[in-house]
């Protein structure tokens, strides 16, 4: 039934219009465009709860890889994606301060942001400072937490030291150039060349991500290694990253970008990634590895909402102060999130693809 048929039929009736959702279902291994647009009823906020009314939600690699069936431990088909969002809240469930009402947040979500509105717990929520866009705050929420977290919480870069980051145009890349070179670290970035004067302007040395010699280059500009490479490809260019390491460098690897076409299992290319990982820590070789995982220490529900209140917020305040520049890609329609899939995949973007909402 149409938003428009329920409204006819609850008026008819005598009771106001039904409070409905409209939510993006990802009903399978599709092309972007099997993406399934539904409208439901909205559910009510229990104890603890608060309804958000979605005004950005993102597009991020990892709803690329659910599209495939590839994300690591994505729930079963038929389900609504959607990482990440920022929102207002229209309403507020039984043990929650009424105040909250008309206050915009961001949450992680994993699953379920692509909607209009929706139910959360008010302890994931994570306030956004009323002067900066939704959209421009979406585009730091899994982003910002995981490239704050890498560059301070795992690899612990210091001012002074030398970085790579791998896809230094994308969503998590460009954020990571920024937080470092504010924090004074050096960067060098990989991306495709048209994107080199994208990467240049945030602060990075720009290199061809395709060239073949592309150790090389980077030993050009780090003769004695880097102290901190950030790998999202994975598969066997992890070697390189590791071989670029100085002698007490890290390497964080946080993705399987190399293997998303690749069929077959989900799982494998993450657990022989890890084994990989794991086998060099044990090498006596003055160098480290980490695979970063953004629900890491969830079993432990306080410090992990904590700890990740904590980063967005610093994040989200160098946003506010303009230290941070949003790299919005593009503001597209939730309805026509097939669109916005098919472009955040296309490689020609800097930054995030982000969902709005439609137009009333």
């Amino acid at each position: 039934m149409t938003i428009s048929a329920i409204e006819t039929t609850s008026q008819a009736q005598g009771r106001p219009p039904a409070e409905t959702t409209t939510e993006i279902v990802l009903p399978g291994v599709v092309d972007p465009s099997g993406l399934q647009v539904r409208e439901r009823p909205v559910a009510e906020p229990g104890p603890g709860e608060v309804l958000l009314a979605v005004e950005a939600s993102g597009v991020s690699f990892a709803e690329q890889q659910m599209r495939r069936g590839k994300y690591y431990d994505q729930p079963p088909f038929p389900f609504v994606p959607g990482y990440d969002l920022v929102g207002t809240v229209s309403r507020v469930g039984p043990r929650v301060n009424a105040s909250l009402v008309g206050r915009r947040f961001a949450a992680l979500t994993k699953v379920g942001g692509w909607s209009s509105r929706i139910v959360l717990p008010v302890a994931d929520l994570v306030e956004v400072p009323e002067e900066v866009d939704p959209a421009e705050a979406e585009t730091v929420v899994v982003n910002g937490i995981t490239a704050w977290q890498m560059l301070h919480r795992v690899a612990k870069v210091r001012r002074g030291q030398t970085i790579l980051v791998h896809g230094a145009n994308g969503g998590v890349g460009s954020t990571l150039v920024q937080l470092a070179t504010h924090a004074g670290i050096r960067v060098i970035g990989t991306a495709s060349p048209r994107h080199h004067d994208a990467v240049r302007a945030l602060g990075a040395v720009p290199l061809d991500y395709r060239a073949p010699d592309l150790p090389s280059l980077v030993r050009e500009s780090a003769p004695d290694g880097v102290d901190a490479v950030f790998d999202h490809v994975g598969g066997d260019g992890i070697v390189d990253s590791f071989r670029l390491l100085a002698r007490g460098g890290t390497l964080v690897s946080y993705g399987t970008a190399a293997t998303k076409d690749r069929p077959g299992s989900s799982r494998l290319p993450v657990l022989g990634l890890i084994a990989r990982l794991l086998w060099w820590n044990l090498l006596p070789n003055g160098r480290r590895t980490h695979f970063y995982n953004i629900w890491a220490g969830k079993r432990r529900p306080a410090a992990f909402r904590a700890r990740l209140r904590a980063d967005l917020t610093e994040v989200l305040a160098l946003l506010a102060e303009g230290t941070i520049t949003p790299q919005v890609a593009a503001r597209i329609p939730l309805t026509r999130a097939a669109e916005a899939m098919t472009l955040a995949e296309s490689g020609t973007i800097t930054g995030k693809v982000v969902l709005i909402p439609d137009p009333r």
